[in-house]
């Protein structure tokens, strides 16, 4: 099979396509023909050697080192012990490697099928960042109906994800974004959508709950966002750390947080037990997916490439002008 595998970490150049024998399924485990996989930053910093994947299933060691975190695709092989899929089945999943190729293996309670009213080629665009968004919001962060998100990085591909999970939920969400994605924002659904070069989230966030601050904040940035989410938070209420895009040394002001009784929590997907990504899996196939099946919510997607322009994408991508997922025809 067709794969990009990192042999060097760097520029856009480590970025080639070569010829890979295919991965072996396990008795637990499904072989999936990939349709189509999608960027997530976590790409860029893998690319760079500073996210190395976990091994990846189906190789004998020492496995490939290929990026790419999420799939849609066709089921083409099962392992001996598997029951809840046949061949041909169109399913999609998270991974913490693998997807920049024409096929990987993953375990069978990991798969999600595809909603109905989303095309195979189009769902690779709701695994990672659609999990990572219920997750924090919801599994971490204890969202429920009535109450008050904070989003940052609104109109990213975790963001677009949060607000639609928010609005069918029946909460109220705030989001900060850059000027041009706004609008994009508000379309979706958010309730304030805050020019962070323009305005102070803070100040907009505790005029927004009337001086109480919001339940939950997701945040995507970090730095020196940190003390910024404490400031805005209420009483007792969760701010999410999932990724560290301003950078993830920052000082923190522990005092402000004490009377908050607030907790910071920092959560991965990636590196969590099997077991746990299992877990995840199918409660978000039980809670979300059927939002997907009504019409409720949609995949975003900017744009696409094929694996062919990897290097293209991932060059687009960096300069941050996407709002939602850059997906990749595998």
């Amino acid at each position: 099979m067709k794969a990009v595998v990192l042999t060097a970490y760097g520029d856009l150049d480590v970025l080639t396509i070569t010829d890979i024998a295919d991965p072996v399924p396990g008795p637990e485990e499904v072989l999936v023909d990939i349709v189509a996989t999608a960027l997530n930053r976590a790409d860029l910093l893998q690319r760079r050697g500073l996210y190395p994947s976990p091994p990846l299933a189906g190789f004998t060691p020492p496995a490939p080192e290929i990026p790419g975190m999420e799939f849609s695709g066709r089921v083409a092989a099962l392992g001996e012990r598997v029951t809840s899929w046949s061949v041909g089945d169109e399913v999609m999943g998270i991974v913490g490697g693998g997807s920049y190729a024409q096929r990987l293996v993953i375990h069978e309670h990991q798969l999600l099928h595809i909603p109905t009213t989303v095309a195979v080629e189009d769902a690779a665009a709701i695994p990672e960042v659609w999990i990572t968004a219920f997750d924090a919001l919801i599994v971490q962060g204890g969202l429920t109906s009535g109450r008050t998100a904070l989003v940052h990085a609104g109109a990213s591909g975790v963001g677009t994800a949060a607000i639609q999970i928010c609005k069918a939920l029946g909460a109220r969400v705030v989001v900060t974004a850059s000027a041009g994605k706004l609008a994009a924002c508000r379309e979706l659904g958010a309730d304030l959508a805050i020019d962070y070069a323009a305005s102070d989230f803070v100040a907009e966030c505790m005029s927004f709950t009337n001086g109480v601050g919001v339940d939950v904040v997701l945040d995507v940035i970090g730095g020196d966002y940190v003390d910024k989410n404490i400031a805005a938070i209420r009483v007792g209420g969760r701010i999410v750390q999932v990724g560290t895009m301003g950078g993830g040394r920052t000082e923190v002001n522990i005092g402000m947080l004490l009377p908050k009784r607030a907790s910071l929590i920092g959560t991965v997907l990636r590196a969590r037990p099997l077991a746990e990504k299992i877990a995840i899996t199918q409660r978000f196939a039980k809670e979300i997916l059927p939002l997907f099946d009504s019409g409720l919510v949609k995949p975003v997607i900017d744009s696409r490439y094929p694996l062919s322009a990897i290097a293209d994408a991932h060059s687009y991508m960096e300069t941050n002008a996407n709002v939602g997922k850059i997906l990749i025809d595998v």
